[in-house]
């Protein structure tokens, strides 16, 4: 088994072709499916949505936070593929106890691309990883640099509300789509209605997730935040760091109008 070295720094024995990956994340998950990893892959999340028919096809091992390890053990694993941000600490230790598991840990879009070209090292998919690498920066080198950003404030969660600060990937993409964030506090800080009136945003953003904001949380927002544009966006096109990367820089182009 060759020795590789994940995005935390921790080092893995990974088979020379894995046949049997788990995937933690849904934007890791269809990266695998876009890479052509369709028989490699037999276990997936329950947020795992891209592609539809994989939670019909595939063994959901429980979601992102918590896993069921009996169905794990079951399906003997030769790769496990997690993320630092969006898998509970715990239950990773003891996976990496068992199995050989790679983690991935991304701010940035340099982060995102290099996890690609690093799953298609590990997965024997180099060509089709680096195509795609070479295609999504072909992307967003087409977004046109933004003179002037707009002030923005970025909703991930309701009760209390959440917004995306520093150290996120969801902050590069807000630059990426015109946006300066106003939230500097680092990862993702509870704002209450008065931080967000004091904030003064010129536009508010809420996320489609992990929080499924609707059309009546613009219309309480609106009570105390009247003057600032309100709108719904796609939480996909800001936070999955997958080869939905490829569909994020034509999202922004809409959002700019």
């Amino acid at each position: 088994m060759p020795l590789l070295v994940d995005q935390m720094g921790r080092e893995v024995n990974v088979p020379d072709r894995p046949q049997r990956i788990i995937s933690l994340v849904p934007s890791q998950t269809e990266l695998l499916y876009d890479l052509g990893l369709t028989t490699e892959v037999v276990g997936v999340t329950k947020f795992c949505i891209h592609p539809e028919n994989w939670r019909k096809e595939k063994t959901v091992v429980g979601g992102t936070k918590q896993v069921h390890f009996d169905i794990i053990e079951e399906l003997q694993p030769d790769l496990i593929i997690g993320n630092k941000e969006e898998n509970e600490e715990g239950f990773i230790k003891e996976l990496q106890s068992k199995y050989p598991v790679w983690m991935s840990d991304i701010e940035s879009l340099s982060d995102a691309l290099d996890m690609i070209e690093a799953i298609g090292e590990i997965t024997c998919k180099i060509k089709e990883a680096e195509a795609l690498v070479v295609n999504i920066l072909s992307e967003f080198s087409e977004l046109e640099a933004v003179t002037q950003l707009k002030k923005a404030v970025y909703l991930i969660w309701k009760k209390p509300y959440m917004a995306a600060g520093n150290q996120t990937f969801i902050q590069e993409m807000l630059e990426q789509a015109g946006y300066e964030n106003l939230v500097k506090d680092v990862r993702y800080p509870e704002l209450s209605k008065k931080r967000l009136v004091e904030l003064q945003p010129e536009v508010l953003l809420l996320s489609s997730e992990p929080y499924p904001f609707k059309d009546k949380h613009i219309q309480e927002l609106k009570e105390v935040l009247p003057n600032t544009d309100i709108r719904l966006v796609d939480g996909e096109m800001f936070s999955w760091y997958g080869s939905r990367l490829l569909k994020a820089p034509g999202y922004f182009k809409s959002l700019r109008g």
